[in-house]
């Protein structure tokens, strides 16, 4: 049907739709436009009075006859403005089309005919094939392939879909640069839409805009699966302490299976650890499916989540999601520092007592420049107080202020703290009390605009009542890790709703832009939206408010029974939450953390001194071993980009995990070391959304001026890539206004409106 109305339309109007989507219209009126405009002005005025006049007339006739009258006038006198239309058409053989031809693994699909994805581009688009041989007629072809970065490739039959990632913004800006210099006209893009990259696609498409250059994009495979099970995103921890569970998530798309619940396994270094049934849900066929996995070792883990295949089921390959989590041994150091004797100093360091992973350090203020010390390393740590250099705060990882007011902190130290958030990357958290937050004088110092919110000069309440405030998990609470009070959701959301009242003597102030509320606080009569908990990210690191004074009553309350661990858990899981993504002095990460053999790697390590100031003289090198146990030195170079930063590219070139043992040196006596790990596999997350994201494909298209086809149509193509504003071009200009539809136009309303006066015995 496309077709032939396509063929019809260029034999009316001599050029096809998409001719006129690509041009200019210009006028070229063989009288001043002011006197045409003035003669269809007096024209219509003249057929609306006449009509108006025949009082023989029904109104309905009158506007029918009025209307196809004055649209024939008024055809005829925009002839007289000649219209046109000015195209820029490539120049043959002058110009440069780049074609780009996906070579992931989703590309091995079988569901285009009895075909792979990949078959049946190499089919279409093959070297001695129609579409290849008209496109070369026109241009000069460059043909690439692309995963998760592009390269040259003599022609579509040297594609292997092994790459475990497409980067469609990686692969423009690659074939851009490549190309850089030479006149491309056009860039065609021969995917599934499978995009996982990195980089940032609307850049990429701005930069190609930028220079007219449009984008044809071809969508291959099928839009969607009838019965198919697709693990299309996993969430877990990359850092985690040891000692205690961590919480997976994974976005299960299920279809196909009616009501049967689909089983989900986690595995651990090929050990299973975690099952859950996942069934599609009520308001669409995304499901999520949380985990919880049982403490695991210090090191790096391997996890594998993966979902029992339907019967019948096409595609496979998205049945599983392999990611890594590293297991620190610890202790991390957290300093407590607390401005009057109370229950909560106590309680909380009891709570986290027998924790391995985690050392609380308390200091509560006794008297005037007399302190309590608890769990100090040695007769002299902390002796005058709170730390008075950057290198002694910035040696723990987490701070936790209590009942403090801001005046018995010097100028520098409250820019130490909160550069302990934004520069060395810590955990801040303070919590509620007569001489904190707003009641503590905290309005207008550096550690104000650290917290999550805000905090008055004004209104605040250092000598009025506590607040009773019933306190529960919000939605974002409620699947938080660091707020499961029990082994599922369904438990700990019971346990929540279970606990008593707690009470508040502060003010709490809005969330700030980016904050989020984890537990809100319903009070008595009056605010139910209370920010009980709340924590936003800040520089390197995070801060959080715990609005209340007394959560020991969840220890102490007489409806608690005393064997009820939920206070220890709670405060196990907020303290390790605080310091798990805190960094160290020295880094070392891979970028991508999964990849397929042969696919670039990037290395990235941060220098810091033990007081986290960036080091730029240092000289890096990283000790890449394979899973067979072969070596390779890496030497890493400062980017002049960013302070502190050194990066280096590696590919590897076997599937398993490697480990990289990095060293930084400077001068003679400073040596730093960090571990990490890469995981190289043939299942990436490129099958992850398997199905034809055509979507995506058209919006490339459509913000670059191109426009998408499914593969069956790709040879249209050829016509509409001749049109291009970019590289070498020509500009014709084509009369619109003797068009054969013009006159046949102009008869078919004159027609009309003669056919209607027959029909209503009017002539």
């Amino acid at each position: 049907m496309g077709n032939w109305f396509e063929s019809v339309t260029t034999l009316l109007f001599k050029y096809p739709p998409r001719v006129f989507a690509r041009g200019d219209l210009v006028m070229a009126p063989v009288v001043p436009v002011m006197l045409v405009t003035a003669a269809a002005a007096i024209l219509l005025l003249i057929i609306i009075v006449a009509y108006a006049r025949v009082r023989s007339l029904r109104p309905t006739d009158r506007a029918i006859l009025a209307t196809l009258r004055a649209t024939a006038v008024l055809l005829v006198i925009g002839c007289l403005l000649r219209p046109g239309l000015v195209i820029a058409s490539a120049v043959p053989q002058r110009n440069v089309l780049a074609v780009l031809m996906d070579d992931s693994r989703s590309m091995r699909i079988r569901d285009v005919g009895d075909s792979t994805r990949t078959a049946a581009l190499q089919h279409t688009f093959a070297d001695t094939g129609a579409l290849s041989k008209q496109l070369a007629e026109k241009f000069a072809i460059r043909r690439f392939r692309f995963a998760a970065d592009a390269s040259p490739i003599a022609g579509a039959a040297s594609l292997k879909s092994n790459g475990t990632r497409s980067d469609l913004a990686q692969a423009l800006n690659d074939v851009r640069e490549d190309l850089n210099g030479m006149p491309l006209a056009g860039v065609v893009i021969v995917s599934d839409g499978a995009d996982n990259g990195s980089g940032a696609l609307d850049d990429a498409l701005l930069a190609l805009r930028a220079r007219r250059v449009p984008v044809f994009t071809v969508g291959v495979g099928t839009e969607r699966f009838e019965r198919d099970v697709a693990i299309e995103r996993v969430q877990a921890p990359r850092r985690t302490l040891a000692g205690a569970s961590s919480v997976v998530e994974a976005d299960v798309r299920i279809r196909g299976a009616g009501r049967d619940p689909v089983p989900i396994t986690v595995e651990a270094d090929g050990r299973v650890v975690a099952t859950e049934a996942a069934r599609v849900g009520e308001k669409g066929d995304l499901t999520t499916v949380r985990f919880r996995i049982p403490p695991l070792d210090p090191g790096v883990h391997r996890i594998a989540v993966r979902a029992k295949a339907l019967p019948t089921e096409i595609v496979t390959e998205n049945n599983e999601w392999q990611t890594s989590i590293e297991v620190r041994a610890g202790p991390d150091r957290i300093l407590y520092l607390e401005g009057e004797p109370r229950p909560e100093f106590a309680f909380l360091r009891r709570a986290v007592a027998n924790d391995s992973a985690v050392q609380v350090v308390g200091l509560m203020r006794s008297a005037e420049r007399k302190f309590l010390r608890l769990g100090v390393r040695d007769s002299l740590d902390l002796l005058g107080g709170f730390p008075t250099s950057r290198e002694e705060l910035f040696g723990y990882r987490a701070i936790i202020l209590g009942s403090i007011e801001a005046s018995f902190f010097t100028t520098e130290q409250l820019r130490m703290l909160a550069d302990f958030v934004s520069l060395r990357g810590g955990g801040l958290m303070v919590l509620g009390g007569r001489a904190s937050l707003s009641e503590g004088g905290y309005a207008g110092t550096p550690l104000a605009d650290v917290l999550p919110i805000t905090i008055s000069a004004g209104s605040v309440n250092v000598d009025g009542p506590a607040t009773p405030v019933m306190v529960r998990p919000t939605r974002a609470g409620e699947v938080h890790a660091a707020l499961q009070l029990r082994s599922t959701l369904v438990s700990s959301r019971s346990r929540w709703d279970s606990l008593p009242a707690l009470t508040t003597v502060n003010r709490l102030g809005a969330l700030r832009a980016g904050a989020a509320m984890l537990l809100a606080g319903t009070a008595e009569g009056g605010r139910s939206d209370v920010p009980i908990l709340a924590w936003q990210r800040y520089g390197r690191g995070m801060s959080a408010v715990f609005g209340v004074q007394d959560s020991w009553l969840w220890k102490m309350d007489t409806s608690i029974p005393v064997e009820d661990v939920t206070h220890q858990t709670l405060w196990r899981q907020l303290v390790r939450w605080m310091v798990e993504d805190a960094p160290a002095p020295f880094e070392i990460m891979a970028s991508p953390s999964r990849v397929a053999p042969g696919e670039p790697v990037s290395l990235r390590a941060r220098v810091s001194t033990p007081f986290f100031t960036d080091v730029n003289d240092a000289t890096v090198t990283v000790t890449v071993t394979s899973p067979n146990g072969n070596a390779q030195n890496v030497p890493l170079e400062w980017t002049l980009r960013e302070d502190g930063t050194y990066t280096a590219r590696f590919t590897p070139s076997d599937t398993g995990r490697y480990v990289l043992d990095a060293v930084a040196t400077r001068g003679r006596d400073s040596v730093q070391t960090a571990t990490s790990s890469l995981l190289v596999d043939e299942r990436g997350a490129d099958v992850a959304q398997a199905e034809l994201r055509a979507s995506l494909l058209r919006r490339i298209a459509e913000e670059t001026g191109g426009r998408y086809y499914p593969l069956a149509d790709a040879g249209k193509l050829v016509e509409d890539a001749v049109f291009t504003e970019a590289g070498v071009t020509v500009r014709e200009a084509k009369d619109l206004w003797d068009m054969p539809a013009v006159f046949l136009l102009v008869a078919l309303l004159l027609g009309a409106e003669w056919g209607y006066r027959r029909w209503r015995g009017l002539a």
